[in-house]
């Protein structure tokens, strides 16, 4: 299998490489302009190619940092490069982090796969106005008064796993079971638990899991290959999803649910100025994909890397265990957290963030320019990429000293104030 798997890695290379190539061909004639609008240093690497071959041996050797270091230490903080086909700018250290974040005229790139994964309808995959619009009712749900009141239901879902999958056990492989758990977590705050254990809330569970494993595959469309379970999967899961929403909504209706139920319920019950259901069902099925799909991959890793960290760091252990048996000791037997609870976790929230310093889930990611744009002084012409990678800031030992080093310290708020956009595990404006 692992043969065949990398045999459709390299066929979807090509066809993005020959794509990504041609347009550039295409644009040939124009390339004496982008020379003349001072264009950012570097090379485009060999036609057809780029880059992004030694992209790819830098990932899979796990040495993606590297492979951005050598050429930021080659051309300086801003350099030009072809990757998948497209010329991209990159942009190294926290002046570019924030030109990316927070620049309305860079766009997320979409990534021609995902629509047949996540429909044409997802955040990921819109622009504009709609995009505001989707990313405004998905952060509703979000937010900090939504938050509260999920705390004692995640709490429920962490036991519940522990107590089936850990208890008793001498050995555990962390990474599979945190896969499980984020997944559980996850499904239960966008889908709900009513129908939990159901023959079909399983199957769709099953091709949530396959979504999943297919988004992050090679986009070749070949029998047996995870990006086909994907596709299958999701026509499955849209209509296992309607029929969610359709009991939902006459849930609502009767009395018997709430909007803050899940969030299914909550993009249901949200409208517009005419009082007209503010997300259209398509809508609210590809973010619910989306949604769940982002979130689950992310998170398992941070709580894997966590735990690995803690086993092989007794002093930072014991600090945590400290906190959280603080919290306890004003706690009756089996009672579950709740928010305040969780503010109190000040140490165990710095060890997060230290973990997620040096292994951030999300390594970097492009923009796409839409129009000729200047950057210290550079042009960085219509339709090019911008790219940016967060482990050029969180190892750069001028903002953070000895960079190799666990150190939550780092992120206490009474020590010195890093800079702004410096501290970009997620990036920023992902949705």
């Amino acid at each position: 299998m692992a043969y065949y798997y990398w045999v459709t890695v390299v066929v979807a290379f090509v066809v993005t490489s020959i794509i990504g190539s041609t347009q550039l061909l295409i644009r040939g004639r124009g390339r004496w302009k982008e020379e003349k609008a001072r264009v950012p240093p570097g090379s485009l690497g060999l036609p057809f190619i780029g880059h992004t071959l030694g992209l790819v041996r830098t990932i899979r050797g796990n040495r993606v940092d590297e492979f951005f270091r050598d050429r930021i230490n080659r051309y300086g903080a801003v350099s030009k490069l072809s990757l998948f086909g497209k010329p991209t700018a990159l942009l190294a250290g926290p002046a570019g982090n924030k030109f990316v974040f927070f620049n309305h005229s860079l766009v997320l790139g979409r990534v021609a796969s995902l629509p047949h994964i996540l429909g044409e309808r997802s955040l990921l995959a819109v622009q504009g106005d709609d995009h505001r619009r989707i990313r405004g009712a998905l952060m509703a749900f979000l937010g900090p008064e939504m938050l509260r009141m999920y705390v004692g239901r995640i709490d429920s879902e962490v036991r519940q796993h522990l107590e089936e999958r850990w208890a008793g056990r001498t050995a555990v492989a962390v990474h599979p079971l945190m896969k499980r758990l984020t997944f559980d977590i996850i499904t239960a705050l966008v889908l709900g638990n009513d129908d939990k254990g159901s023959p079909v809330r399983d199957a769709l569970d099953r091709d949530l899991v396959n979504i999943f494993e297919g988004a992050m595959s090679a986009p070749v469309n070949l029998p047996f290959t995870a990006y086909r379970r994907s596709i299958l999967g999701s026509r499955r899961a849209r209509v296992m999803l309607q029929e969610m929403m359709r009991q939902k909504k006459a849930r609502m209706q009767e009395g018997k649910a709430s909007p803050n139920d899940d969030l299914l319920c909550r993009l249901l019950s949200m409208t517009d100025e005419h009082g007209q259901q503010l997300l259209s069902n398509e809508e609210i099925v590809d973010n619910t994909l989306a949604t769940v799909i982002g979130a689950h991959g992310s998170l398992a890793a941070l709580v894997t890397f966590m735990v690995r960290q803690l086993a092989e760091d007794p002093d930072t252990l014991a600090k945590m265990v400290e906190e959280h048996e603080e919290i306890v000791k004003n706690k009756a037997p089996g009672e579950a957290l709740v928010w305040e609870d969780l503010s109190k976790m000040t140490f165990t929230w710095r060890v997060a963030q230290e973990t997620l310093r040096l292994v951030p889930p999300v390594f970097g990611s492009s923009r796409v320019a839409l129009h000729d744009m200047d950057y210290k002084g550079y042009c960085i012409p219509k339709g090019w990429q911008v790219f940016w990678v967060a482990d050029v800031t969180h190892r750069d030992p001028g903002i953070f000293p000895d960079p190799a080093k666990f150190d939550p310290s780092r992120f206490d708020t009474r020590n010195k104030t890093m800079p702004a956009c410096s501290f970009a595990a997620f990036g920023a404006r992902m949705f």
